[in-house]
């Protein structure tokens, strides 16, 4: 291995050249964290790791999503798994999808193959409606877990969530500084946690900025699925609520209400103003460019990670919810209402 490509290694993993050399010469005098940023730094590089050195995984860790036909889902995905490499874990990815395993089948099938942990995406904990009691059974199996998306005080374990109040507070904030004065939301059921906080923090931004009563607020509440399909559904109801613009409970909700904008024979954001949620890989690119606002994927997925090596390392992370901030991403989709003459 030559000296540019230790200056490599050691710049990858952040540490100097002669730890890298002790390392890959199987020192024990490295500390195992800094011995596996350099093995991560290896494979990122795309260099073969020393034959001494392929050693077994520290562990299995579980990781059960929704389905992946949301871009946001592939997207936590990805930084969980590399998070976890890096920490020398071998992540196991199982997804819901409709008419597959449930939840409980693929917990039972990560559990029976002797996993460390387990992390679960927008699973049952998200909605206000399951039994609950489903992850302190787990827990009683030592099988520490934890959460994203969709906090209940019923389940003691550590929890990672968006702001979904302040996102829609800065989607609305941003509406009403254009001009708007009608604004609606299309969001998923009413069940699930993020939904809840999302029409809560709508509900108050509207009521607040606009000096609309909260009942009718309310009134500019759509349910539906949160799908390209569930978008274009409540936005047509919005639509004939005389909506000027329209807040999205995901990015293919926003895609959803553009295209019915258009079916309409109306443009955006001409006529119509819409704003996503997420900021979803690729959603830059789309016709116009999508405003939305921005999940902190990386940090939330990093400190999910981090929360349960914690726990599987013996010690006890902080139980409770951490809540990350969103952020509002402008791009072509949103633009002062059309004037009426």
């Amino acid at each position: 291995m030559t000296s540019v490509r230790l200056a490599d290694i050691a710049a990858q993993a952040g540490v100097s050249e002669a730890t890298v050399s002790r390392v890959l010469n199987g020192k024990a005098i490295v500390a195992a964290a800094t011995r596996q940023a350099v093995l991560a730094a290896l494979d990122v590089l795309g260099y073969e790791r020393p034959v001494r050195l392929r050693r077994r995984s520290a562990g299995l860790i579980g990781l059960i999503t929704p389905e992946l036909s949301n871009p946001i889902f592939p997207a936590l995905s990805q930084v969980i798994e590399q998070v976890l490499s890096r920490h020398g874990f071998t992540p196991v990815l199982c997804t819901q999808t409709p008419g597959g395993s449930t939840e409980d089948e693929l917990v039972e099938m990560l559990v029976d193959r002797g996993v460390s942990g387990i992390v679960f995406v927008s699973g049952l904990h998200a909605d206000t409606t399951a039994d609950h009691g489903r992850y302190g059974r787990l827990a009683r199996r030592g099988v520490p877990f934890v959460l994203i998306n969709g906090y209940s005080e019923r389940i003691d374990a550590p929890f990672i969530s968006p702001d979904d109040r302040a996102a829609m507070w800065m989607a609305v904030q941003h509406l009403v500084d254009l001009g708007h004065e009608r604004i609606g939301l299309a969001i998923g059921q009413k069940r699930f946690v993020p939904a809840v906080r999302k029409i809560e923090g709508f509900v108050a931004a509207v009521h607040s900025l606009t000096g609309v009563r909260e009942e009718e607020a309310a009134g500019l509440v759509h349910h539906t699925l949160f799908s390209v399909e569930g978008g274009h559904a409540a936005a047509g109801v919005l639509l004939d609520k005389g909506c000027t613009a329209i807040a999205c409970g995901s990015d293919l909700m926003a895609l959803g209400a553009i295209r019915a904008v258009r079916q309409r024979g109306l443009t955006v954001p001409r006529d119509v103003s819409v704003v996503g949620f997420d900021d979803s890989p690729l959603i830059a690119f789309t016709e116009p460019p999508l405003t939305t606002v921005r999940q902190p994927v990386e940090a939330m997925a990093t400190a999910a990670v981090e929360a349960l090596l914690e726990e599987v390392a013996g010690g006890q992370a902080q139980r409770g919810e951490f809540v990350f901030q969103p952020e509002l991403v402008v791009r072509g989709s949103t633009a002062k209402p059309r004037r009426r003459d």
